[in-house]
Formats: structure tokens, sequence, C-alpha cells
């Protein structure tokens, strides 16, 4: 049994059409990155799996059930982390979580709540009311809701946005322990960073399309390559350079970064380049990482053919 199936799903706002079909499938125990641009489809997909929306197609399941005919089922299996602060400003941290343990069924569970406040450091603002705390606190606790039912599944939409260094690595410990002891998490960040070190496989949107499904080491294999980094002190780029950029530079720019097949390619380019004139104020040869794959398959639709 998977746990979350994707088949086919649709959805479309007046005349936006926001999913296209999307189809795919997170496994038990996974650690699964979902990624794109702002208006790719992410939310509103989260959004169908957590059952805040219906598809006008397609189906969605959770271990087995439907989020639609089975929601109880599919919602007892699924813990959300949304992406904006929502609270209840009356209640303090552990009078929310014993509230939200209720929805479930769960009437002695303060164990289990001490314990996910310890992990995510709320346990000095257990008595601390939900309006007076900070907005990396509340985002804490928004993390504590989602987990306190212990679901199977976790899907964590943009939960590190605008928070600190401390809270990032504080969470990252604990979800990656949870990931450890058979939770499969589900994550959708625009830190990309995050998703190469913490996620097994990534599904790329765009425009509402499933641009790209693989592993993360497989992405990077594939799309990343090297890259020659050139910084001018004057002279312009050839112009039979510029189909090697990743992402055309800016008119006038000193600074360009090219795709290399080989390190073959690097004494061919600068040959090129000082052919045409130009004088070099840096010359750096590196490893691309996730960013470079996502800038790529975001910009350059020919790449990501037959990938999905």
């Amino acid at each position: 049994m998977s746990a979350i199936e994707i088949r086919n799903v649709k959805k479309r706002y007046k005349a936006l059409q926001a999913l296209k079909g999307v189809s795919l499938t997170v496994e038990e125990g996974e650690f699964f990155g979902l990624l794109g641009p702002n208006g790719a489809g992410k939310t509103t997909l989260i959004s169908i799996l957590a059952g805040l929306a219906r598809a006008d197609e397609g189906s969605v399941l959770v271990r087995g059930h439907d989020v639609v005919a089975d929601f109880r089922g599919a919602r007892r299996a699924l813990g959300v982390v949304p992406q904006e602060l929502v609270f209840d400003p009356f209640f303090t941290v552990r009078e929310t979580l014993r509230i939200q343990s209720g929805y479930y069924g769960l009437h002695r569970n303060d164990d289990w709540i001490d314990e996910v406040m310890a992990n995510l450091d709320l346990t000095e603002k257990a008595d601390a009311n939900m309006r007076a705390l900070s907005g990396g606190m509340k985002r804490r606790v928004l993390v504590a809701q989602a987990l306190v039912h212990r679901p199977p599944v976790i899907v964590l939409d943009e939960p590190t946005a605008g928070v600190d260094v401390e809270l990032r690595q504080t969470l990252w410990k604990f979800i990656s322990r949870l990931n450890r002891e058979g939770h499969t998490i589900v994550l959708t960040t625009h830190y990309l960073e995050e998703a190469e070190s913490l996620c097994d496989r990534i599904a790329m949107l765009r425009r509402g399309e499933m641009v790209a499904l693989d592993r993360t080491s497989a992405l990077l294999q594939r799309f990343a390559g090297m890259q020659l980094f050139l910084r001018l002190a004057d002279g312009m780029l050839p112009t039979e350079l510029r189909a090697l950029e990743i992402e055309p530079a800016e008119p006038g720019s000193r600074q360009h970064l090219l795709r290399l097949a080989s390190y073959d390619d690097v004494e061919r380019i600068l040959a090129q380049c000082r052919a045409a004139g130009c004088a070099f104020e840096e010359i750096d040869v590196r490893k691309a990482d996730l960013e470079d794959v996502f800038v790529q398959l975001m910009n350059t639709p020919e790449l990501v053919e037959g990938l999905a």
C-alpha cells in the first residue's frame, strides 16, 4: 500500500487551470519533495489532499483511503502543516494541542503532547496564550498540531518560510527522526538546499503540470552536471556561447554561468572569450546543485519532455 496515490488530478478556478492531470505516488516511509515556483499548483494539490478543496477530475488516496469517499480514514492518516499562520487567540499552547487531540478522539494524549512540545522547544511556552507568541513560535505550534495524532503521513507546506535558523534546525531534526521511525514526509519548500539534503525523491510542478519526478540523486546527475562561472573585467560574452547560459544574464552584465558537458569544454570556452577580446576578473568551475536543476527545468521546456 502506498502512502499517497494521486491519479490524474485536475482542478480549475474559473479561467485558471490550476492542475492539469497530475499523477504521482509517494511510497510508505519516503521523504518526498514537491517543488515548483509560485503558482505552480503545489498548494492546490495539498488542499485537495487535505480535503480543503475537491478535484474536478481524478482521485487522491491516503494510505488507501479516498479523500472524498473515505474522508475520515484519510484525515486520521494525514497531518498537514499549512503555509499560513492560522491559530485561535483564546487558548494557550497546551490547550490548543489538547483541543486538536480531541478532534481525533484522543482524550489521554498528554504524554505525546509533552514529547512534541519538548522536541519543538515549546515546553516553556506551554501555558502562554497563542496571541502572545512570536511568528516563529506560532509556526512551531502549527507543526505540533499536525503531529498531535501521530499521523503516518505528514505534509509540510513551506514549514520554514520566514523563520529563524534555530527553528529550522530543530524542526528538521525532529522530522528526520519521525521519518526514520517510519513516517512518510511530503515537503514543499522554496529552500532548495533543504529539499536536496532531505528528500529521497522529488516532483517538480510548473503551471499545473508535472515536469520532473525522480530520485534526487538522479535529477542532479542528469541535469546539473558542471558549470563555468565567469566574471568579465572587459569585453562581452561571445554570441555563440550564450546558448550555454543556464539563466540568461541581464543586458550589460559581466557575470555569466555556463553549462559544461565536461572539463574539456573549459579551455575551448576561454579561448573563444579571449578571441572576442574578453579579459577575466574571476573564473570558477562549479558542481551544480538542486537549485541549478530547478532553474534549468523551469526555464528550458525542451529538457523535460518524457521526464515526468
